[in-house]
């Protein structure tokens, strides 16, 4: 079976590309701008072209990557299935979290640049007459990110190379998390095989912050202080009631994880504040 990953030099994109190779699959993974890809069928494409704790500061690099490449790929590639890889973030305003929960946006504010972007990227999906078109929608994948600004990665960082960590977001706050090793395990049966055109990819559960720290605490020794003024950020839970009963689904919790997480970050001259 041959897949085609475009945004294979990224954190998910690497991983779904090495488990790919891994498996047995043909994998193709074409550069930026490749006139390759249209001279061939590309098998099953995913596409996990897109920018994440950055897009505030690129703006337009964030529509570039998560609507105008994809609509050159979609109106004229040639493929047997295409999935998109969308975002659980598009749920933050809202009170549910399955795949038909209306989504709430504000184009006023400015951090919603990225939901606008992801949500006009799923509509030409949708809007696509070709068949298996679908979206993935994945909540915060967690695993060993090279120079990642995300906060999972921020804080466990913080917590193994400065013995500290200064929140700023509340204890309260909670979200979902799931697994790289999760993630590319079941992208592929999406892909290839997915019965529905939208799926939540999480573990449907969130963690709190609260949870998070005293883990990392417990794990490090670090200290955990917090900034001033923080905000209380709490998503709806996801639902993964479809991957679940669709391919049998069982992510893998955050917290048990951490053990084995926090020893990736390699520690540079230990603590020092």
């Amino acid at each position: 079976m041959k897949f085609t990953v475009f945004g294979s030099s990224g954190f998910i994109g690497s991983h779904l590309n090495a488990s790919l190779v891994a498996e047995g699959a043909e994998c193709y993974t074409p550069y930026r701008d490749d006139p390759a890809i249209y001279g061939q069928n590309l098998g099953h494409v995913i596409y996990c072209i897109g920018l994440t704790a950055d897009f505030r500061e690129r703006p337009f690099d964030t529509v570039r990557a998560h609507v105008f490449r994809l609509l050159n790929l979609l109106e004229n590639c040639s493929f047997d299935s295409f999935l998109y890889l969308s975002s659980t973030r598009l749920y933050l305003k809202g009170n549910q979290g399955d795949e038909m929960a209306d989504v709430r946006v504000n184009s006023n504010d400015p951090d919603d640049l990225y939901n606008l972007s992801k949500l006009m990227g799923e509509s030409l999906c949708f809007s696509s007459e070709r068949p298996g078109v679908r979206v993935a929608r994945l909540s915060n994948v967690f695993g060993k990110k090279d120079g990642s600004t995300d906060f999972l990665s921020s804080v466990i960082r913080d917590a193994v190379e400065r013995g500290k960590v200064i929140l700023s977001s509340s204890m309260a706050s909670e979200k979902d998390y799931v697994s790289i090793a999760d993630v590319v395990a079941l992208l592929p049966k999406i892909s290839a095989f997915g019965q529905y055109r939208l799926y939540n990819v999480a573990s449907g559960k969130n963690t709190s912050n609260r949870s998070l720290m005293s883990e990392i605490k417990k794990q490090t020794g670090c200290r955990v202080t917090m900034a001033d003024h923080t905000k209380v950020s709490r998503f709806p839970e996801i639902s993964i009631n479809r991957v679940k009963a669709e391919f049998g689904f069982s992510p893998e919790p955050l917290i048990p994880a951490i053990s084995t997480l926090i020893p990736q970050y390699a520690m540079k001259g230990g603590h020092h504040d």
